[in-house]
């Protein structure tokens, strides 16, 4: 059985050594992924006032997150109807319910992947409120 790591151009680098995606045979694993741009920006970060207090979008960084996620299952011939199970780390769950309206735009619970959902203390950075991990399966051809 092969395996392959796989760093994604025009993707924010990883802040420590791992990869954005690694094969292993038909499964593909998507390592924890975020809203950071590439140029080290956030999607879902607005500053809302002079003082620089800012607002943190939960649906708007879902769905940065679950694209970003998209563009790396690409790279290996996947789609996101290839994923079998995801793990969502909130840093708020007063936020669930953003992220499960943002989620359902992409995946059905009839045919979605298997998921779990974990509050954590915090994430990376502090504009970061999800993070996903995500494991795909994609017979190679």
């Amino acid at each position: 059985m092969s395996n392959k790591n796989r760093l994604v151009e025009g993707k924010a680098t990883p802040r420590g050594a791992y990869p954005h995606v690694k094969r292993v045979g038909d499964f593909i694993f998507i390592s924890g992924t975020s809203s950071r741009n590439s140029d080290n920006s956030f999607a879902g970060v607005h500053q809302v006032d002079e003082m620089g207090s800012m607002r943190l979008d939960i649906e708007e960084q879902t769905r940065a997150v679950i694209e970003n996620i998209r563009d790396y299952l690409a790279t290996e011939g996947a789609t996101l109807e290839d994923v079998v199970d995801i793990t969502t780390f909130l840093v708020n769950m007063n936020d669930f319910a953003g992220y499960n309206k943002a989620y359902g735009e992409y995946f059905s619970k009839e045919n979605g992947p298997t998921r779990t959902t974990v509050a954590v203390h915090q994430l990376p950075h502090p504009h970061l409120v999800v993070e996903i991990k995500a494991m795909a399966y994609k017979p190679r051809q």
